[in-house]
């Protein structure tokens, strides 16, 4: 019979520490299950990186080589990260409640992932969209809605959240909301998006329940639901022979994306869009220099290799 192969006593030891690490985060911070089972599957990573030297050992240095290669081995920079975040949070609680002098993981820094641009609707595909005007009132509620979302570049909280009377001025051109962290601004309004505008409100009240203050309403008359705006912006695009997904958030990126390229203002389009830094509105340049790529592509005769 073959004996299992012996555990070695820093390894045994590192072991019992993880596992009451892990029942703190189970019982004390109630972390839900299945992320216990990504923190065990992270510390593992750890454990097999220390081999048979104490968790007590282990310096940046060590951690930074160990992270280096997991990500040379395949491992992607976001689960990388993942893997730096188990094993600083191990570490830190060990420095808490074991006496540990340091945390050698409080420095370090993951690799950085690869920004993923936004995906937006091309001018064409937005007219797609936007153009044909409905009859049916909730139908004209959609489209001032899909309307005001690419007008103005809304997020979809604060479209949901504007009040009839507040918030969208149509004899001013402008709609202003509080974004993320209570910021107010004023963005304007096109001219289709307030004729859609003009055309919901005239029949919302046949909609809305009395008394209900919400710009745009529900099927049962009361505020519209996040969920429901995305569904039925789903089933307008398809409706309309749209080959992508659209969601509410592809409508402001398409607003940002097309008034940088007419533009060329960054500054700008940070404003209406809200931006508490540039470099947050920095990443339409790309999809601004992808359209770019795209025309060059198209109309130079030296851009692609002959064959």
């Amino acid at each position: 019979m073959t004996n299992a192969p012996a555990i070695a006593p820093a390894q045994a030891v590192s072991r019992v520490l993880v596992e009451a690490y892990l029942i703190h985060l189970a019982t004390q911070r109630r972390v839900a299950a299945l992320t216990l089972t990504a923190y065990r599957r992270d510390l593992d990573k750890l454990l097999a990186a220390a081999a048979d030297r104490p968790l007590s050992d282990l310096q940046a240095a060590d951690l930074r080589q160990s992270l280096a290669r997991l990500h040379g081995a395949g491992l992607g920079p976001r689960s990388v990260a993942r893997c730096l975040s188990a094993w600083r949070g191990l570490f830190r609680w060990l420095v808490r409640h074991r006496g540990w002098q340091a945390n050698p993981a409080q420095g370090l820094r993951p690799p950085r992932a690869p920004r993923r641009l936004p995906r937006s609707l091309s001018p064409d595909q937005a007219s797609a969209l936007l153009d044909e005007q409905p009859a049916e009132p909730l139908a004209l509620q959609d489209h001032a809605m899909f309307e005001l979302l690419y007008s103005s570049g809304l997020r979809l909280g604060e479209l949901i959240s504007l009040d009839v009377g507040g918030g969208a001025d149509p004899a001013s051109g402008l709609v202003t909301v509080t974004g993320k962290r209570g910021k107010t601004r004023s963005v304007p309004v096109g001219g289709p998006a307030l004729a859609a505008l003009a055309l919901w409100l005239a029949v919302r009240g046949n909609v809305a329940e009395a008394g209900e203050p919400a710009l745009f309403v529900g099927a049962r008359g009361r505020r519209i639901a996040p969920a429901v705006v995305r569904h039925r912006l789903r089933r307008w695009a398809l409706d309309r022979g749209l080959d992508v997904p659209v969601h509410p958030h592809m409508l402001r990126h398409s607003f940002a994306s097309h008034v940088l390229q007419s533009s060329g203002d960054l500054r700008a389009v940070q404003d209406m869009l809200g931006h508490a830094s540039i470099r947050t509105t920095q990443i339409y340049t790309h999809l601004d220099y992808q359209h770019l790529a795209k025309v060059y592509d198209a109309a130079h005769p030296r851009a692609k290799k002959r064959s």
